[in-house]
């Protein structure tokens, strides 16, 4: 369904145009109707609009001028001008304007069905291209449930991204239904709309570009906003630019030009606004940036299996990062850095561990305060250097061994061959070889072993427990699913296999 806004300032002839579109099988919508040009500009501040039919001569404010200050605010609109014979000179000046068509009064149905039927397709194909480049960076959930008719709501308007600070606590404020209507409020009366990007902790919102109007600047606009965030509980570091022309680049492109520079600018405390279109690119030369001497000490350290060392000075490296607010990227990149010396040294040995040690890396960003951060990164590296002093003696058997007990340990609850990675700080893959080795089975099959083997002895231990009481305690998807797996294992069903246990 498109939008449409008819703007004349004669209500008969209005209404025969009202009553000619409902004539017409379109996916349209009069949305707003208008008398003059300055009553239909405060309309497109509120509505979103797809197609504009508008007359030339109007009081108060002009076709023209409308169709001038309409594009402004809304660069994607579509615009018919209805004119009369007398105003061709108008009509002239108007197609300058990148008007789609106009048609000449009095308006006739064939006339007006010809000219919607075109513009109708023009404004398909864009839907189906805009929407296509939506797909491309939106969280897939939010995707498939965007209806098609609410594309008006962002396309063809300003795009922001909103990026979470580190370290921000209540997180829960950070859903989307939250942030839908904190921005709603904020930039009320025009219309936005927020989505969830394939870009973790980040999200993408599409306002009406005429929020514009009421700042001297976009960075005041975005300033203002990450203010009135900040007051709510979430700090964010905010990007954004007006709507792209036909011409520029597409939906995603701009997206990831946006998320290119926040990422290269985001700092580790405090959020800052950056309007993109006039955004510096960072230089390593900036404060808490370490040079290729230090770094390499770094790497000597690791190499040298000097953990205290290593240790003092990754001390005096995290309060440097405080002092002087770096920049997020340059701490990924040290972790990285580090991530890459370790996984080296120890695939060496034969075990693939570079995964685990990405997933873990990850995983010292969801402290909720720096200090948190630094105790769990002082942690890991700390693990990692004991690792690199033990893997090269660890054989898959004894490997195994562990493994093992630490599955042993949690057969109560539902656990994965990524969990077990994780706790090894090993790839699933070599989980899966290890146990694949010593066993001659798969993960999932031992695994299952074990848990249906842990049924029977509680059958016989605890005769009064209940299927359903056994399936859950073992942590089994349904009863259902616990009794096929038993069968696979026994060859009997729970029930037969009881009966046989007290029979005997």
């Amino acid at each position: 369904m498109y939008n449409i806004m008819i703007v004349e300032d004669s209500k008969p002839i209005l209404r025969n145009i009202k009553m000619l579109l409902d004539k017409l099988n379109f996916p349209i919508h009069v949305a707003v109707t208008a008398t003059n040009g300055e009553e239909a500009l405060t309309a497109l501040q509120k509505h979103s609009i797809d197609l504009l039919l508008t007359d030339i001569r109007m009081p108060k404010m002009d076709g023209l001028s409308l169709i001038e200050q309409a594009k402004l605010a809304q660069p994607g609109l579509k615009v018919i001008l209805l004119s009369g014979y007398s105003d061709f000179e108008y009509t002239r000046k108007a197609l300058n304007l990148q008007v789609f068509d106009y048609l000449l009064k009095p308006i006739e149905l064939e006339a007006l069905e010809e000219v919607m039927s075109r513009v109708i397709k023009q404004l398909d194909n864009q839907r189906s291209r805009n929407f296509h480049e939506l797909q491309e960076i939106v969280d897939p959930h939010d995707y498939a449930e965007l209806k098609p008719e609410e594309h008006s709501a962002f396309l063809n308007q300003m795009m922001i991204v909103l990026r979470r600070q580190p370290f921000t606590p209540e997180r829960e404020r950070w859903g989307q239904k939250t942030l839908q209507a904190s921005l709603e409020d904020f930039f009320a009366p025009r219309p936005c709309k927020v989505f969830l990007s394939q870009t973790p902790q980040q999200y993408i919102v599409f306002v009406n570009r005429s929020i514009l109007d009421l700042y001297s600047s976009v960075h005041e606009c975005l300033e203002s906003l990450r203010r009135h965030l900040y007051a709510q509980g979430m700090d964010t570091t905010i990007g954004g630019q007006p709507a792209w022309s036909e011409t520029d680049d597409n939906l995603s492109e701009l997206y990831h030009q946006i998320s290119f520079i926040l990422l290269t600018h985001q700092r580790l405390n405090n959020g800052l606004v950056l309007d993109t279109r006039n955004s510096v690119t960072m230089t390593r030369t900036e404060a808490g940036c370490l040079d290729s001497i230090s770094e390499s000490s770094f790497v000597h350290m690791i190499q040298a299996h000097q953990k205290e060392q290593f240790a003092l000075k990754l001390s005096e490296l995290m309060n440097q990062w405080r002092e002087e607010n770096v920049h997020v990227k340059e701490v990924e990149r040290f972790i990285g850095l580090v991530v890459d010396t370790f996984a080296h040294l120890i695939e060496e040995q034969g075990s693939g561990i570079r995964l685990g040690l990405d997933l873990r890396a990850k995983k010292l960003w969801d402290g909720v305060t720096y200090g948190d951060f630094c105790r769990e990164l002082t942690e890991w590296i700390g693990q990692c250097f004991e690792m690199l002093q033990s893997h090269g003696r660890k054989s898959r058997e004894v490997l195994f061994e562990q493994m093992d007990e630490y599955i042993q340990r949690n057969k109560y609850t539902q656990i994965s061959i990524n969990d077990i990675a994780m706790k090894f700080h090993v790839s699933p893959s070599y989980v899966s070889r290890v146990i694949k080795n010593v066993t001659n089975v798969t993960f999932v099959q031992y695994y299952s072993k074990l848990r249906i083997k842990e049924a029977c002895r509680l059958m016989e231990c605890q005769p009064e427990m209940k299927f359903k009481e056994l399936s859950d305690l073992l942590s089994f998807s349904d009863q259902h699913y616990f009794s096929k797996v038993f069968k696979e294992y026994t060859g009997l069903s729970p029930t037969e296999y009881k009966e046989r246990l007290y029979n005997r």
